[in-house]
C-alpha cells in the first residue's frame, strides 16, 4: 500500500505471418479469432519454447504506513535489529531515471520518515523478513528460468534482464534481495534499476497525476467506511480495541498494522488477531469501493500505462522487425499491493484476497515449435490462471491481447482521459 494512492481492440491471431500486422498496421481492429479455434486440440507443451518473461512483485515485509492510535503499552515494538540485511542478499546496484539520469527524489520516503514507530523504526521500512522473503521468490525464480529450463544466464547479464521499480526504498532494496537470490550475488555487468518520478509514476495508481482519478476517488476513502456492512464491521473492531470515531482508522489501516504484525510474529493487540479475517476482507471490500471495479475507466486510470507498457514489451518480442538489443528475456517491476488488486481485475483473475508481501504475476510468452503461434500463461503466487477470455491456462497471445485491450492505455490517451474531468470542469467554470 502506499500513503495517499489508492476503444477496445481485437487482435487477430499471431502467427508466422500475422506477427508483422502488429507494427504493420499499428495495431488496428481486426476480426477476433473463428470460433473453430476454440475447439482446437490441446496445445503439446512440449513443443512450445519459452521467449520472454515479465514479473511483476510486491515489495517484502515492512513496518507499517501508520500507527494505531492506542495507548503506547499496548503498541507492537518496531525494533531497529528488525531490519539486520542478510549477507545473502547483499548485492550491488545503481538508481537512475528512465533516462539514465540521476535518481530522483523520493517525496515518499520523505514522508515516510516523519514517522517514527514505538522502538524506533520509521514507517514503510523493509525488514529482514521482507528481503528474505524477497530473496526466497529470487531463488524460486532461478529454479523455474535458470536450473529447470536454462533460460537465463546463471549470472546477471545487463542484456538479458530489465529491472524496474517505483522510487520508494523498500521497492529498491526489495528488488535488489530478488536478483541476489535469482543470480546468486554473480553479475557480468552493472545492475541498474530504473524509476520514474513520483509526478509521472505508472507503477501504481497515480491520482496526483491524473485529475480524472483524483475526481471519481475523491472522499470515497472516508464514505467506504459508511457502506453497509462495512460500517458495522468497522464499528465492532474499533469498539473492541478502544479506538474512537474520530481516530481515522478505517479497515485499511486496521489491515496494514495486522499484517505487518503478523508476518513478524510480533505480539499483535488480541482484536487484531481476532478479527484478522474479517480486516482483510473488509479492506477488501474497502478497495474495491475506491476503485469502482465495475467502472473500466477506473481501473484503465488506475494500470492502463502500466498494461501498456506489459503489452509493448510482448509486441516488441512477437515483431521480427525488433531488433535483439531491444529485448530482453527477462522485465522485472518492483510495485504495490495497490498496482496488484487492479491488475489482477483487468485480467480477471483477482482471487478477493489482499496481494500479500513478496507476491509475484508473472507472465510468461511461449511461440509453438511447429505452427510458430505465440501464447502466454500467467501465474498469481506461484499458480497458474486463466485470464478472462482464455480458454484455458495456455492463453492464445490474440485471446490474451483482446483481454488487455480493454483497459490498456497508451500514454496519450492516459493523459487525455486524465485532463478530460479538468477541461468539462473549466469549461462549465466560463
Amino acid at each position: 500500500m502506499i500513503t495517499g494512492v489508492f476503444r477496445m481492440r481485437v487482435w487477430a491471431p499471431v502467427g508466422v505471418l500475422t506477427s508483422l500486422a502488429y507494427c504493420v498496421h499499428q495495431r488496428k481492429a481486426a476480426l477476433a479469432e473463428p470460433q473453430e479455434a476454440d475447439r482446437r486440440n490441446p496445445v503439446d507443451r512440449n513443443l512450445l519454447e519459452l521467449k520472454m518473461v515479465q514479473v511483476v512483485f510486491r515489495h517484502g515485509a515492512r513496518s507499517p504506513l501508520q500507527p494505531l492510535p492506542l495507548e503506547q503499552s499496548q503498541q507492537v515494538e518496531w525494533n531497529p535489529q528488525l531490519l539486520e540485511v542478510p549477507s545473502q542478499t547483499q548485492f550491488d546496484y545503481t538508481v537512475t531515471d528512465l533516462a539514465g539520469g540521476p535518481k530522483p527524489h523520493s517525496p515518499f520516503d520523505s514522508e515516510y520518515h516523519e514517522t517514527t514507530l514505538k522502538g524506533g523504526m520509521f514507517a514503510g521500512q523493509l525488514t529482514k523478513v521482507g528481503m528474505q522473503q524477497m530473496f526466497a521468490l529470487g531463488e524460486r525464480l532461478r529454479k523455474s528460468y535458470v536450473e529447470d529450463i536454462p533460460f537465463l544466464s546463471p549470472t546477471f547479464n545487463p542484456l538479458e534482464v530489465s529491472v524496474r521499480s517505483t522510487n520508494i526504498n523498500r521497492n529498491l532494496e526489495s528488488t535488489r534481495c530478488l536478483l541476489a537470490g535469482l543470480f546468486q550475488r554473480q553479475k557480468e555487468g552493472p545492475i541498474i534499476i530504473h524509476t520514474d518520478e513520483a509526478s509521472s509514476e505508472v507503477l501504481y495508481p497515480n491520482s496526483q497525476n491524473c485529475w480524472s482519478m483524483r475526481q471519481r476517488t475523491r472522499g470515497r476513502r472516508q464514505t467506504a467506511s459508511l457502506q453497509p456492512g462495512i460500517s458495522e464491521d468497522l464499528k465492532k473492531v474499533m469498539e473492541v480495541m478502544g479506538i474512537g470515531s474520530s481516530d481515522g482508522v478505517d479497515f485499511l489501516i486496521l489491515l496494514d498494522n495486522v499484517a505487518a504484525e503478523q508476518v513478524h510474529s510480533l505480539p499483535s493487540c488480541p482484536a487484531l488477531k481476532r478479527f484478522a479475517w474479517m480486516i482483510e476482507q473488509r479492506a477488501v471490500d474497502t478497495a474495491l469501493y475506491i476503485l469502482q471495479r465495475e467502472d473500466r475507466e477506473s481501473i484503465q486510470l488506475a494500470v492502463g500505462p502500466f498494461l501498456h507498457i506489459l503489452e509493448n514489451n510482448l509486441l516488441k518480442a512477437v515483431d521480427p522487425a525488433t531488433p535483439p538489443s531491444k529485448i530482453r528475456k527477462l522485465y522485472l517491476f518492483a510495485a504495490h499491493d495497490v498496482t496488484l488488486m487492479p491488475l489482477l481485475m483487468a485480467l480477471g483473475i483477482f482471487d478477493h484476497r489482499w496481494p500479500p508481501f513478496a507476491v509475484d504475476l508473472t507472465m510468461e510468452l511461449y511461440q509453438h515449435q511447429e505452427s510458430k503461434e505465440w501464447f502466454v500463461r500467467l501465474c498469481y503466487h506461484g499458480e497458474e490462471q486463466v485470464p478472462k477470455g482464455c480458454p484455458e491456462g495456455l492463453c492464445p497471445l490474440d485471446k490474451f491481447l483482446n483481454t488487455m485491450s480493454a483497459y490498456t492505455l497508451s500514454p496519450e490517451k492516459y493523459h487525455r482521459l486524465c485532463s478530460q474531468a479538468q477541461v468539462i470542469e473549466l469549461v462549465s467554470g466560463e
